[in-house]
């Protein structure tokens, strides 16, 4: 979403007031956004989200069958897109509900025109910030356990042929580029025919 346009983001929104919901349309639609689903509930709203696949969901806290905390939490929780809370209350508790339930960001009813864009476009970009630490942690994670498997698999090479660990490692290294095949791929091969050899022995 980096560089977009207001004019590609799509939004949903949901309000239990058609009055609110009409007003908040036409306002994005002025400031050049994409209404493109309309709830009156959090769940209805959750729905529209899986189907809909919107940039960003505005939803008031208050609601029936599900309040927006709840629906937040929920959309953050499967990463569906950011969450910018609409509200006529400012208490303390909505405010530390609502940090805890992932949202992106908060306006007060009644909100400004001119305060609208900024919230929007701080919500995208933090989503945008979360998402790329998140696929860091998962890359970092896999590097990790890949860096696990070659180590293991290194020790039982050394073990097996008495091969040091320069020899180990560079064993490995020919068989991953004469198979095409990931260092991972190759130490997983190795790790798996020495648990066969062993449960035949």
């Amino acid at each position: 979403m980096a560089g977009r346009s207001p004019q590609t983001v799509r939004i949903v929104i949901a309000d239990d007031e058609p009055i609110i919901r009409l007003d908040l349309r036409e306002l994005l639609t002025s400031l050049g956004y994409d209404v493109v689903g309309e709830a009156a509930d959090g769940r209805t709203a959750i729905e529209l989200a899986r189907k809909l696949k919107p940039d960003l969901i505005i939803l008031d806290i208050k609601m029936p069958e599900m309040d927006g905390i709840d629906a937040a939490e929920e959309l953050s929780r499967e990463g569906l897109a950011p969450v910018v809370l609409l509200t006529a209350y400012s208490e303390r508790e909505l405010v530390d509900r609502a940090k805890a339930a992932g949202v992106a960001g908060y306006l007060v009813k009644p909100f400004r025109e001119s305060e609208l864009m900024p919230v929007i476009e701080l919500a995208l970009a933090r989503f945008r910030d979360l998402q790329r630490l998140e696929r860091q942690v998962v890359e970092l994670q896999e590097a990790l356990e890949a860096r696990k498997l070659i180590e293991r698999a290194k020790g039982i090479l050394m073990q097996v042929h008495g091969l040091s660990e320069s020899e180990a490692f560079q064993r490995m290294r020919r068989i991953s580029m004469d198979n095409r095949k990931s260092m991972r791929e190759v130490a997983e091969a190795i790790l798996l025919a020495h648990q066969l050899e062993s449960r035949s022995s």
